[in-house]
Parts: structure tokens; sequence; C-alpha cells
């Protein structure tokens, strides 16, 4: 199952009657609209081209001048992580390791190799 986020985009001079047919155009849900003439809608479909079928329809109601895909959600993209998630070591090993002191741990992580004892002492001098 796939799930897209649609912004429709109408002149407010139009809102009113793009409202009603995307409301009544049966491809899509309506969430919510401002008076400049963007609307938030959502659809579903089994496959990307159930959903691009349902867009091809609300890019041909009258009047609507955009309709633009902005946030999409597949169930099998979302399944495929969690097996990665669940088949992976979240927490390092040696974290379990109740013989481990603290101060003997050496962090070599994403800091972008930043001299953090230079910027300590530096901060250290400037509190002086």
């Amino acid at each position: 199952m796939n799930i897209s986020s649609i912004v429709v985009k109408t002149l407010p001079k139009n809102l009113d009657q793009v409202l009603q047919d995307i409301k009544s155009c049966g491809v899509c849900d309506y969430h919510v609209h401002d008076d400049k003439g963007r609307i938030i809608v959502t659809i579903e479909g089994q496959s990307v081209s159930d959903e691009m079928k349902k867009l091809r329809v609300i890019e041909s109601i009258p009047k609507v001048i955009s309709a633009d895909m902005q946030m999409a959600y597949s169930e099998d993209e979302l399944d495929d992580h969690i097996d990665v998630l669940k088949n992976s070591d979240a927490v390092p090993h040696m974290l379990h390791d109740d013989d481990l002191k603290p101060e003997d741990i050496i962090y070599n992580g994403d800091l972008k190799h930043k001299d953090l004892e230079g910027f300590a002492k530096q901060f250290d001098n400037t509190k002086k």
C-alpha cells in the first residue's frame, strides 16, 4: 500500500469550485486548504502506478493549476527498513559488557574530526 500527499494549487477565485470537484472526484481524501488556493489531499494505491493514475485525475480537474506529490509512504519500503533494523545490532556489544569502565571507551564517531580537547581548553580559557 502506498499513501502520498498532494498539494493542489488553484486561483483563489476558483477555490470553491475546485474544492467541490476534488471532494467529489473519488480518487483522493481532502484534508485542508487556505485562502491562497492551496489544497492538501492524500491518495492511496497498491502501487506507484495506481497513485499516478489518481494524480492525473486530480490534475485534469478544471481550474487546477498544479497537483504535486509532496510526501510518499510505501509499506514495502517500510518493511524493508524494519527488516534491516531487526537484523542489525542497534546497541554495540561493548555496551552490554558490565566489566567495561566508561573511561575506557574511546569514541571515534561522527564529530567530523573535531579537536574536542582543544576546543574544551579554548572554552575554559574564555571563561576566565
